[in-house]
């Protein structure tokens, strides 16, 4: 496996140094493996894109959505980000701002349904 390229490394310090309060929210109660047992990195590089958390294992994507997800030509661009991410072998799994800050243990819940397979 090739080293990540300077340039990525650097972005993602910056990308953890900057978080958003819901991507805190969520590393809490993902890191250390807190989410029955899946290690999760977080603004890790995928191809062209940093993405918000990866399990690697699993090879599942998390993205948190935020209030710049919502016009029809952001929720386009992520449309092909996501087609993107899963030519690579990924596959994404989304949640927003809101529900993480309103029901963290439902997107906690539905995510590892995710990660086991049960949900698509």
């Amino acid at each position: 496996m090739r080293r990540m390229q300077p340039w990525k490394s650097e972005r993602s310090r910056t990308l953890r140094a900057n978080a958003t309060s819901a991507e805190a929210k969520v590393w809490t109660q993902l890191r250390n493996r807190q989410l029955a047992g899946f290690k999760f990195v977080r603004q890790a590089a995928v191809g062209p894109y940093f993405a918000d958390f990866v399990c690697r294992e699993r090879r599942v994507i998390l993205e948190i959505d935020g209030a710049t997800h919502g016009s029809e030509t952001e929720i386009a661009a992520d449309f092909a980000r996501t087609a993107e991410l899963e030519a690579l072998g990924y596959r994404v799994f989304r949640a927003d701002n809101r529900d993480v800050f309103d029901n963290l243990e439902g997107v906690l819940r539905h995510l590892l349904a995710f990660l086991q397979g049960e949900i698509e």
